[in-house]
């Protein structure tokens, strides 16, 4: 974990994960520091799991960091840590901000609105759903589903028994990753971290040749923009919505529940537009 300055810069937030080599958030919230005129730092804390955790939340106490991004694999994990839960992140079971209130260390979960916001175009047409993972991101998107009132929505993970805790937890059912494209979807989310810049760059979690009953495709990572399964969905014919649009979304409701301010969403898009160009994501 890479240590948390003796002096703090006025307003520090960050982002915690293992591995972080791929995230943009500090790319977005400096920016909207900058654009709020409010004082502080963003930045990113590779931590991880286990012993590196715990520590790393005696600081933010210490620090009194004034916000986090949490993502894979702590959205779980750092439940224990916190003193409270939005209602939003109980119904979720997971969080992917941190975030202080009447002085105590809370937790919500932004990744629901990230979801949410790109699909409601789609709404009337998602009949049914598939989320694949059974992580943080995965009871998000679940939740989300949920949100947008889609009747028929199930999940499959690699781990058979995470996957039935997740239907259990939600209501919904489980379908044995072996036989996740056997069956008509009006929508499949990725919410595994196959197709991350990374060692998964390159792997996807649907069978290449398996878009024929595939209506729409969202996949949750955001870096790169066209993933491996984005790539061989648009191939077939399947429209796409990528990671890039839940995570401006998510990351615009971070900043918001932060500072109260609110982000221009247009000018925050082009900003990660015109990164992708130059980085070619």
């Amino acid at each position: 974990m890479k240590a948390i300055p003796n002096k703090k810069p006025l307003g520090q937030y960050g982002i915690i994960g293992w591995p972080l080599g791929h995230t943009k958030s500090p790319l977005l919230h400096n920016w909207g520091l900058k654009e709020s005129g409010l004082p502080g730092l963003y930045v990113a804390w590779p931590t991880e799991p286990g012993n590196k955790l715990k520590a790393f939340m005696a600081e933010v106490r210490v620090r009194r960091i004034k916000g986090v991004s949490v993502t894979i694999p702590h959205k779980q994990t750092v439940l224990p840590f916190l003193d409270g839960l939005t209602d939003r992140a109980k119904a979720v079971g997971a969080v992917n901000t941190l975030f202080w209130r009447d002085g105590k260390l809370m937790g919500d979960n932004t990744d629901v609105d990230g979801i949410v916001a790109p699909l409601l175009p789609h709404k009337d047409k998602i009949t049914s759903a598939l989320v694949l993972g059974a992580g943080g991101a995965a009871r998000a998107a679940c939740a989300a589903l949920k949100a947008l009132g889609v009747a028929d929505v199930a999940v499959a993970n690699h781990t058979p028994g995470k996957a039935l805790g997740l239907a259990r937890d939600f209501s919904i059912r489980a379908v044995p990753w072996e036989e996740r494209a056997n069956t008509p979807w009006a929508l499949v989310i990725n919410a595994t971290p196959l197709g991350t810049v990374g060692e998964h760059v390159n792997e996807s979690p649907w069978p290449s040749g398996g878009f024929a009953d595939v209506s729409l495709v969202f996949d949750m990572v955001y870096n790169p923009v066209r993933t491996k399964l984005i790539c061989e969905a648009q191939e077939a014919g399947v429209p796409c919505v990528s990671g890039q649009s839940m995570f401006l979304h998510q990351g615009l409701a971070q900043f918001e529940l932060w500072t109260g301010k609110r982000l221009d969403e247009k000018r925050a898009r082009q900003l990660l537009m015109a990164d992708m160009a130059l980085t070619g994501a």
